[in-house]
């Protein structure tokens, strides 16, 4: 019985010590344009623009064109992967000289395997084999506002070349 009360109280306790009491009604402030282009009807955003970006990148990226990429991003960008997160065009331009390192133009031979477009919202699923790695699977989800990459996931499995 001490035992229950004891685990009643803890989580009584736990309850009220995490409860705010204060209003939950958010603050009048103004929304950020992102905010706001999100929250537009589905009228507003264009699959074709969508489209157009995710091309230009795509074309751009495997001809190692960084100036080309780097012309989807704004400094608001952000482009995420397993091993860290870049912010602004300084950032994710580092990460695409680094990537660059490994995709050597005209040594690497790439593949699209499916891309899939839903209004703001690109998904690429693709592959590439380098003289140092096979990338089996890759994957890049983006968000596509204003002609421009506003965020963007990467993610890939693959293996080392053996010479």
């Amino acid at each position: 019985m001490k035992k229950r009360m004891y685990i009643g109280v803890v989580f009584l306790t736990l309850v009220f010590g995490c409860s705010d009491s204060t209003s939950t009604k958010a603050p009048d402030t103004p929304k950020s344009p992102e905010l706001i282009s999100s929250q537009d009807s589905s009228n507003s955003i264009s699959e074709d623009k969508t489209k157009e970006v995710l091309d230009h990148h795509w074309k751009a990226f495997i001809e190692n064109n960084l100036d080309e990429v780097m012309a989807d991003y704004t400094e608001e960008s952000v482009l995420i992967t397993p091993a860290e997160t870049f912010s602004g065009l300084a950032e994710i331009r580092k990460n695409f000289e680094d990537a660059y390192r490994t995709f050597a133009k005209d040594k690497t031979v790439f593949q699209l395997n499916r891309s899939v477009i839903d209004r703001d919202v690109a998904y690429i699923l693709w592959q590439a084999k380098t003289p140092t790695l096979n990338l089996t699977y890759a994957t890049d989800t983006f968000i596509i506002r204003n002609g421009k990459i506003i965020r963007q996931t990467y993610a890939g499995v693959g293996n080392s070349v053996k010479k």
